[in-house]
């Protein structure tokens, strides 16, 4: 290693936090460990990830207390994220708690748009309708909205009765399809392969049928009426068996957003058309960036979209032949729309404070650094049984 690299003395002086003036080579091997590594980039990368430990480690190798001005910054950052979550997720529940109890509730038609999901939305009287459906309690939750915005969705555009047919892409244990096969509804409700899904990160988060054996609701329909009316598949949403045709309507929920990149997702939706019958419906839900202008997240586990993506896609369905419910991408401005809650999340490994808060309470999400919520699109099919790409 010549000094163009390093320099023939090193004097690191990050945010006041000092390393002693020592040789070159002496000073790199002072704080690494005595491992055996002989490589040039492999003892610059060791360098680099050892002063990066040093200035973030909250205390020092003599248990006092790290001084440096970049963990005075970052040191506090854990306790300030926690403080957010439970004042968020306080004033969320005692929001819900103060609204108007439903006793009765009438499904009706809202004309739903292509949108986002908002504090306007869970007050709404046809959220209301579904969550009792559903016999769950109102709460700010986005995925309380990503339910009821499909069964909405299902239930205007008129296949909310005995006979029709509903695929669902990556149900994991979501209360749909038992709420439909209730309803009379034939269902094929699938989802990914278990090792897929636990490459994807949804396994560990319960977002897999692998997290419950099918999902059958006990509270929503008994176990010979599901099994009459349900029946499970393993589909891998980027390669969509040819044998699923004739469906009325298709859903997924927050499923699109993990096939690997922003182009992947926007093919799915195209392609689960295909399993439809002429004219027929399809509901999806995905993370959606809620900042149009700049960067966004693509090519990874989880992918954020933007609204020109949405808007491009739009025009493209539009270009085929098919109706895409109008556009809206009102991020709400009430105080639960403005709540962005952070990591950690109450399902990851050694997160008992978060633990501690309960259940998450949130619309939206910071994924990455980047602020995220749900946006749900709908598709009806063209109903022309002759056309082609």
């Amino acid at each position: 290693m010549g000094q163009c690299r390093l320099g023939g003395f090193m004097r690191l002086e990050l945010a006041n936090f000092r390393f002693s003036r020592v040789p070159m080579i002496e000073g790199a091997r002072a704080f690494l460990p005595l491992d055996g590594g002989n490589s040039e980039v492999s003892l610059g990368s060791r360098l680099k990830n050892r002063i990066l430990k040093r200035l973030l480690d909250l205390v020092t190798d003599d248990a006092q207390p790290n001084l440096n001005a970049l963990n005075d910054i970052v040191k506090n950052v854990r306790i300030l994220e926690l403080n957010m979550k439970a004042f968020g997720y306080d004033l969320g529940r005692k929001m819900a708690a103060a609204l108007p109890v439903n006793a009765e509730t009438q499904a009706h038609f809202v004309g739903l748009d292509s949108k986002a999901s908002t504090q306007s939305d869970i007050e709404s009287q046809w959220v209301a309708h579904w969550a009792a459906q559903l016999k769950t309690a109102i709460v700010y939750h986005r995925k309380l909205w990503e339910l009821t915005y499909v069964l909405q969705a299902i239930y205007e555009n008129g296949h909310m009765t005995s006979g029709k047919r509903g695929l669902g892409f990556g149900c994991g244990a979501e209360p749909i399809p038992s709420y439909l096969a209730a309803q009379g509804v034939q269902v094929t409700a699938s989802d990914e392969a278990a090792a897929s899904a636990e490459a994807a990160g949804w396994a560990s988060s319960n977002q897999h049928l692998g997290s419950s054996p099918i999902p059958f609701q006990s509270h929503l329909i008994d176990k010979e009426t599901f099994e009459q009316f349900v029946s499970i598949r393993t589909v891998d949403m980027n390669n969509i068996p040819g044998d699923l045709r004739g469906y009325d309507f298709c859903w997924s929920i927050c499923a699109l957003e993990h096939l690997g990149s922003i182009d992947a997702g926007l093919r799915f939706i195209e392609n689960s058309l295909d399993t439809l019958s002429p004219g027929g419906l399809a509901i999806h839900t995905l993370e959606m960036n809620v900042e149009n202008d700049g960067p966004t997240i693509d090519n990874w586990l989880t992918v954020l979209y933007q609204k020109k993506h949405i808007e491009k896609f739009a025009r493209h369905m539009a270009e085929k032949g098919h109706e895409v419910a109008p556009l809206n991408f009102d991020f709400g401005e009430h105080p639960m729309d403005q709540f962005i809650d952070l990591p950690p999340w109450h399902y990851d490994p050694k997160t008992d404070h978060a633990k501690k808060l309960g259940n998450p309470i949130h619309l939206k999400i910071a994924i990455d650094g980047f602020i995220s919520t749900s946006f749900g699109i709908i598709i009806r099919k063209s109903a022309n049984r002759n056309l082609t790409d």
